[in-house]
């Protein structure tokens, strides 16, 4: 009984937190990884939205288990899915511009997010992405499971390091 009890708990609890998230964006209580800006109705500081790395973990998360040019062998890569990113922004755009610590950018169709299942990976082999891994976040394709995407057009869109994004 308590076992039931304390399953009930756990999912009101996770299901309430879930809700809550896409009503308002709470504020990070860790340092910021991620500023979004731009055509987004949810936001937790002036126009832009902030997250912390709690923050993307509470987002529903991907798995790709792919090759890629950045990494020998076959790679598990986990993250937030980037619908459900765009979802709990309220995301509004068709174009993501995707910027690095670098100030590298790329542009990406929203409609990848979702095509292709893109993950905004924060681990590789359930490593931790550090920034000279290519973390704090990595933007990932399908490559193995999709070899149409293994292009430098697509390549192009998997920017590493990714501390920005501006919703167009």
């Amino acid at each position: 009984m308590k076992k039931l009890i304390g399953f009930i708990s756990t999912a009101i609890l996770t299901l309430s937190s879930s809700l809550t998230f896409a009503e308002a964006l709470p504020a990070p209580s860790g340092p910021v990884i991620l500023t979004v800006s731009g055509n987004i109705e949810h936001t937790n500081n002036g126009d832009v939205a902030e997250f912390d790395r709690a923050m993307l973990m509470a987002l529903e998360q991907g798995t790709i288990l792919t090759r890629n040019p950045w990494a020998d062998g076959l790679n598990r890569y986990q993250g937030p899915l980037g619908a459900a990113l765009m979802e709990a922004l309220g995301a509004k755009g068709d174009t993501l511009l995707l910027t690095a610590l670098n100030d590298y950018s790329s542009e990406m169709p929203t409609s990848d997010l979702s095509q292709f299942g893109v993950v905004f990976a924060m681990s590789m082999n359930d490593q931790q992405l550090r920034i000279r891994d290519r973390g704090p976040l990595f933007v990932i394709y399908p490559f193995t499971d999709e070899p149409e995407l293994n292009s430098e057009l697509y390549h192009n869109r998997s920017v590493w390091q990714v501390n920005r994004i501006d919703v167009r």
